[in-house]
């Protein structure tokens, strides 16, 4: 005859009068469940009182072999096993309490590790049924859960069941994470933006199937759908860093960065926790950073490499609105835009670290285009490969370019202000250069015959002159298709130096004429200083003030005596205060070079002018410029 349970434990069998006893053995009925499935909106309460108020009749008063408990376990009998493990703790406690009625020591350790072994497959068994999301089974687990979490301080309870079962769910959604097709760069250039859409979509379909399919199944305090929307946050960020290790390419950066920021649906977030941690955001960001520095820097030698060929197959440059254009200061502006307009939506505080990069990373590509440019066109030039107006377009198209360049970055200047008035430095720097070697190839042209006028040669022919006066045409001509406000400060340089290499040949004392010739000599000044100023004048010269001086010289050479010369003085002192005596001798020189007391006079007129002029803040410096 079966002994009843001691008194200590009869409570525990009042909570299981659930279960139903069959000749000592639990029976399972397959045509009714005794486990239905929760309502969400059920009460907590009421899921703890009413659904669990068990019959202690339904627990085996002898509990099943080891053996039989684990076939229970493995072939997902989950209620007759449990039940069988409930019996044989109960076994256990009251074995242990009659110690000494001829249970031994051994005995009770043997069965104490073959309850704990077995707890532990069922643990496991939980376990792939919710990691595998098995409906027909789950809402076992749950009831086993709660019982267990009723039980926590019985001898030979199930620990942490609760996170045993979350941790289930991370594993279960890891695996869906897993399944998301991956293409290898080979396959797709566009690989990780075509996974991640999957990823997310992957994402939102298993959420909206456990709320449809197994939020039901538990308890309203398993928060189940909350449960699985951080289990997914979780091992989402744990894919992503994974995903970071295969990514090498500024788009798939910038993919990931989209997809943390934007694409992973914004209800899914979890407000405590971020997707991925702070630091291995950073991390992303800094290689976004060195990738897209790296890509800007291949861009910029890009542009290098693309001029380089037009060089040397001699073409001629684009031309917009008439103006003498390349596709450098758009497409570099192209670059940082693109760069820039991805990030703003993203990131601001990475955006404006982008610009600053993208900014600062122009400095030395000037320096490094201007050794490229000097070096083909130069040694073409020499050579005679390259026609000299194509040079001077190509000079005139790069001053043009990065002009422009200057000017689109006035954009950023709000937000990376020392970036910009540097780059704006070093682009007046590069212009300057590139006019100046326009200037210079200006002056190598005319300087020969600039140093043949007002010789014997220059009063009989114009030949020289007009030379001088053809290639001031053909700049004239080339620079109508450079950009303000360069094209001005150019047609400024040449006007003047023309002008003080003109008046210089006077100083040199190169020949002096004899009347009547210092008359036929002051026509031609006259007449040559006149068609300077039509030139200039047509070219955009600002430098007006440069325009009366010809008609005075010219006056001092064709005066007919020297006597009247005096009068003429006034204007040319006052007007072009730092004329030295000496100066004035060498004019007076070219006039006639016989001494006479009325030259004397007019020196001496002239020193008192000076003196009386004193220290004249002179607007304009011409002839301290004239040796």
């Amino acid at each position: 005859m079966e002994k009843s349970p001691p008194s200590n434990v009869k409570g525990v069998f009042r909570r299981l009068s659930l279960f139903r006893k069959s000749d000592g053995h639990l029976k399972r009925k397959p045509s009714k469940k005794l486990w239905k499935p929760f309502s969400s909106e059920e009460k907590e309460e009421k899921v703890t009182t009413e659904t669990f108020e068990f019959k202690a009749t339904e627990i085996p008063l002898k509990p099943c072999s080891v053996m039989q408990i684990q076939d229970y376990i493995q072939t997902d009998m989950l209620k007759e096993a449990y039940l069988n493990l409930l019996s044989l703790r109960l076994e256990l406690k009251v074995e242990r309490s009659t110690m000494g009625e001829g249970a031994s020591q051994a005995n009770l350790d043997k069965k104490e590790k073959d309850l704990s072994l077995l707890y532990d497959t069922l643990r496991d068994k939980m376990s792939v049924i919710v990691r595998n999301s098995n409906k027909e089974l789950l809402v076992y687990v749950a009831h086993i859960i709660l019982e267990e979490e009723k039980r926590q301080g019985e001898p030979g309870a199930m620990q942490g069941c609760r996170e045993t079962w979350r941790a289930a769910v991370l594993n279960g959604v890891r695996d869906t994470l897993e399944k998301v097709p991956l293409d290898s760069r080979e396959q797709n250039a566009s690989w990780l933006a075509v996974h991640l859409e999957l990823l997310g979509k992957a994402v939102v379909d298993d959420l909206e199937r456990v709320k449809t399919d197994l939020q039901s199944l538990y308890p309203a305090d398993f928060k189940v759908y909350e449960t699985y929307v951080s289990c997914h946050h979780e091992a989402v960020g744990e894919h992503l860093k994974k995903l970071v290790e295969k990514v090498t390419e500024l788009k798939d950066y910038y993919a990931l960065l989209e997809f943390i920021t934007h694409s992973y649906p914004s209800d899914l977030k979890d407000q405590q926790r971020a997707l991925i941690k702070e630091e291995d955001l950073n991390k992303i960001k800094n290689a976004y950073c060195d990738c897209q520095k790296a890509d800007f820097k291949l861009g910029l030698e890009n542009f290098i490499v693309f001029e380089k060929e037009v060089w040397k197959k001699m073409k001629s440059s684009d031309r917009t609105d008439g103006f003498l254009t390349s596709k450098i200061d758009m497409g570099i502006c192209q670059l940082i835009s693109s760069y820039a307009g991805n990030l703003e939506k993203i990131d601001k505080n990475l955006g404006k670290s982008i610009i600053h990069s993208c900014l600062e990373e122009l400095n030395p590509f000037y320096t490094r285009f201007e050794e490229e440019f000097s070096q083909h066109t130069v040694s073409l030039l020499t050579s005679d490969l390259l026609d000299c107006c194509l040079w001077i377009e190509y000079h005139i198209t790069y001053i043009n370019s990065f002009n422009s360049l200057k000017e689109n970055v006035q954009c950023y200047k709000e937000s990376c202000s020392a970036q910009v008035e540097k780059l704006e430095k070093e682009v007046d720097g590069l212009t300057q250069r590139l006019r100046q070697a326009l200037m210079d190839h200006f002056k190598s042209e005319v300087k020969p015959y600039m140093d043949s006028l007002m010789t014997k040669k220059w009063l009989k022919t114009d030949e020289d002159f007009k030379e001088v006066s053809s290639r001031i045409e053909n700049y004239s001509g080339l620079c109508k298709s450079m950009r303000a406000p360069s094209a001005q400060i150019f047609a400024n340089d040449m006007h003047y130096y023309v002008a003080k290499e003109y008046v210089s040949q006077l100083m040199k004392k190169k020949y002096s004429c004899k009347k009547p010739k210092n008359e036929d000599a002051a026509i031609k000044m006259r007449q040559q200083w006149k068609e300077l100023k039509k030139l200039f004048e047509e070219m955009g010269s600002s430098l007006n003030w440069l325009y009366p001086l010809g008609d005075y010289l010219s006056d001092i050479i064709g005066m007919e005596t020297e006597k009247n010369i005096k009068d003429l003085l006034n204007p040319l002192v006052s007007n072009y205060p730092d004329i030295s005596k000496k100066q004035l001798s060498a004019v007076l020189f070219f006039r006639d070079n016989g001494f006479s007391l009325e030259k004397h006079n007019v020196i001496n007129h002239f020193t008192v002018l000076k003196r009386d002029a004193g220290n004249t803040n002179q607007e304009h410096a011409f002839f301290t410029n004239i040796e």
